[in-house]
C-alpha cells in the first residue's frame, strides 16, 4: 500500500465489512431482514444517502449472495479470502480497493461500518463526517456501551496504521490506542449488534 498524504479535501469513503461468517447466528446475519430490507442492503444504503465515495464492500465467507443485495448501488466489492484471520484482514483489503481508486488522493478520511448494527442511522454517519470536516482528531467515533467504536471516521493521517492493525484486531483497537484525542458522538443504540438468534428475535419484537 502506498503512503498515505497528508489530509486531502473533505471527501469520505466508506468500508463496509461483511466478511464474517455469523457463526452464532447460524445463518448470515447480513442477509437478516429489517424494515423490510436486510441488513447489509440497510448499511449500504445509509452509506450512500450520507454521501460517501467510493463505498467498499469487503466480502468473505460469502460473496456472491452479498453483492447481490447491493445490486444497483454504487459500491465496490472486494473479496478477502482470508477472512477467518478477523477483522484486520478485511480492513487491511477494504483499504488497499480504496488506494487503487481514482478517488484515492482526495479522501481526507474513511468511514467504517459494520453489517450488524441495524439502529445506526443515516443522520448519525453524517454527524460523523460533518465532525471529521470540522476537527483535526484522528478519528471521530461512535461512543455507546461506556466504550468507543464503530461506526467511525478515520482521518487520511491514520489510514495506514488502520491498514497494518494484526489481523485478528478491529478498528477499535486503533481508536483505543489513540484514546482522548478521538473526537466522539454519543449515540446508545449502536450498542446493539445482532449475532444471535436470540438478539435478532428481540430486535424484531421492539420494531
Amino acid at each position: 500500500m502506498s503512503e498515505f498524504s497528508p489530509r486531502a479535501p473533505h471527501a469520505v469513503a466508506a468500508i463496509i465489512l461483511a466478511a464474517g461468517s455469523s457463526s452464532r447466528m447460524g445463518k448470515p446475519k447480513q442477509l437478516l431482514n429489517y424494515q423490510g430490507t436486510t441488513l447489509l442492503r440497510r448499511v449500504a444504503e445509509q452509506a450512500v444517502a450520507a454521501g460517501c465515495a467510493p463505498i467498499v464492500l469487503v466480502t468473505g465467507h460469502l460473496h456472491e449472495p452479498l453483492l447481490s443485495e447491493v445490486h444497483g448501488l454504487p459500491i465496490i466489492s472486494v473479496h478477502n479470502p482470508a477472512w477467518a484471520l478477523g477483522m484486520g484482514s478485511s480492513l487491511r483489503i477494504g483499504l488497499q480497493a480504496l488506494d487503487q481508486h481514482t478517488a484515492y488522493e482526495q479522501l481526507s478520511g474513511v468511514l467504517v461500518l459494520l453489517s450488524d448494527q441495524p439502529l445506526v442511522t443515516t443522520e448519525l454517519l453524517q454527524s460523523l463526517i460533518a465532525l471529521h470536516c470540522t476537527t483535526d482528531a484522528p478519528a471521530v467515533a461512535t461512543r455507546y456501551a461506556g466504550s468507543i467504536g464503530v461506526p467511525a471516521v478515520f482521518a487520511r493521517s491514520q489510514l495506514q496504521r488502520l491498514a497494518s492493525l494484526p489481523p485478528q484486531q478491529g478498528a477499535k483497537k486503533l481508536l483505543e490506542h489513540l484514546g482522548p484525542e478521538v473526537a466522539t458522538i454519543d449515540f446508545a443504540p449502536a450498542a446493539l449488534d445482532i449475532d444471535t438468534p436470540e438478539q435478532y428475535a428481540a430486535l424484531l419484537a421492539s420494531s
